[in-house]
């Protein structure tokens, strides 16, 4: 008999798709999709979770507290992945649930109803244990997968592109560096820069208004376009003051792109030694950073790629992530091997 899962999340992103996809091969899954702090029908939780073995949820918000608790109520094992905006206290960017209120004892209540936590990176391990006041040895740290849709090195031609990848709105500006990007194209009027990403408010607007005649705003692209960009961009570009990973920076190494990015979050953890950091968040230097990675010679396109391919394959988060979820299981669960 397969074991239950309730798999409980407030979003489509790539990442959750695949832990979904992963969970299916071993455990029937029910999906519980909630973006309201107050659920309309409470009792979908409540049906939900007493029918399942394990809940399963993504991020410690509104979303997951009410099957956490629930879960709790029917003594039910949970697991609860976080990093992000459930951890981070950017008050300078509005971002983060630990910069207070209400967000923040939410989060926190989440993360003390779960059996067990997980998260994609130790700089995020060591961010629950400073802003969120989890112990380390509580969060257990899984790496994303990044599946490979080339198989080989992309042979397109590479363009003297500057790419980076995010969702255009006010936080993101300061967050993820966009305001920074658009405003270093300037110094390099050579290269052309890209922004791919939804246009979420009027910030699309001020970036417009900022930008040279070298900045290319795309919008939301479909998965086949943003292959593309990856293929044909010579540097990916993530100048971020907060990464709770930086998914985007590894999907763009696996297609060649050099990274340049800022040292902060979790981007080392990504980054490694196969890309070019920037210390100094200014135009100017983050220009100077982009022309050396621009003369820097094609081996460490290849070396980039070999690195996420070995630090972050789909199979190792997969093997993990069914370790984690046995480990927490009823013993009286019976499993068939696949």
């Amino acid at each position: 008999m397969q074991p239950k899962i309730l798999f409980v999340h407030s979003g489509n992103e790539t990442f959750v798709k695949l832990d979904r996809e992963i969970l299916s091969e071993f455990a029937e899954v029910t999906d519980l999709y909630a973006r309201h702090k107050f659920p309309v029908g409470f009792g979908q939780y409540w049906h939900g979770v007493r029918n399942a073995d394990i809940v399963f949820c993504w991020f410690a918000s509104w979303n997951s507290l009410w099957a956490l608790l629930i879960a709790k109520l029917f003594t039910k094992p949970s697991v609860l992945v976080i990093g992000g905006y459930d951890l981070a206290d950017l008050p300078e960017s509005d971002y983060g649930h630990q910069r207070g209120g209400l967000g923040k004892g939410v989060s926190r209540f989440a993360m003390k109803l779960a059996t067990l936590l997980f998260t994609n990176s130790f700089y995020s391990q060591k961010e629950a244990e400073q802003n969120a006041g989890i112990p380390s040895q509580r969060v257990k740290v899984i790496y994303h997968g990044i599946p490979d849709p080339y198989g080989v090195m992309p042979t397109k031609t590479k363009e003297r592109m500057a790419l980076t990848v995010g969702k255009v709105d006010w936080p993101n500006l300061k967050r993820k560096g966009l305001e920074l990007f658009v405003q270093t194209a300037g110094q390099l009027p050579d290269v052309q820069f890209v922004l791919v990403g939804e246009w979420a408010d009027k910030s699309i607007e001020y970036l417009r208004s900022i930008a040279s005649e070298n900045v290319v705003f795309t919008g939301r692209v479909s998965d086949e376009e943003l292959l593309d960009y990856y293929q044909r961009a010579s540097i990916y570009v993530q100048v971020s003051q907060h990464e709770g990973f930086g998914l985007s920076v590894a999907e763009a190494m696996l297609a060649g792109c050099i990274p340049v990015t800022t040292p902060a979050g979790s981007l080392p953890e990504v980054v490694g030694d196969c890309g070019f950091f920037c210390n100094i968040p200014e135009p100017s230097e983050v220009a100077i950073v982009i022309e050396a990675a621009l003369n820097s010679s094609r081996s460490i396109r290849e070396k980039a790629r070999a690195r996420i391919l070995s630090h972050f394959p789909l199979e190792k988060r997969k093997k993990e992530l069914i370790e984690t979820i046995l480990s927490i299981s009823p013993q009286e669960l019976h499993i068939h091997d696949s």
